[in-house]
């Protein structure tokens, strides 16, 4: 009976955890500090540090969308028509948790 070499195993997740929450959040902090910087004068009703909420609430759940892009490495590794369910799924997952932190973070600034 031969034994396996682990070191030819391939593992599940082709990166870890952490690097796909900071590519997630990475990738939120852009978007939304384009648009807060692009939206023009805020409200003096807002306060100072209005920018604050957003910038850490949106990035917040795109870390949460990477995650879950992450975990969905179990259903892509199987490959086939699952890897397509996989990615289409990751990727309406990352635009959710985006549009959820988008929501929450604009609460009571530009969204009221």
């Amino acid at each position: 009976m031969a034994m396996k070499n682990e070191s030819t195993i391939q593992p599940i997740h082709p990166a870890p955890l952490g690097k796909r929450m900071v590519q997630g959040a990475g990738v939120a902090l852009l978007l939304i500090a384009f648009f807060l910087f692009k939206s023009g004068e805020p409200n003096p009703e807002w306060g100072k540090l209005w920018m604050i909420k957003p910038l850490l609430m949106v990035p917040v759940a795109g870390a949460m969308g990477g995650a879950f892009y992450y975990f969905m490495d179990y259903l892509r590794y199987q490959g086939g028509w699952k890897k397509l369910i996989a990615t289409v799924l990751s990727l309406i997952g990352y635009i959710f948790a985006l549009w959820i932190g988008t929501v929450l973070g604009l609460n009571g600034t530009m969204w009221n």
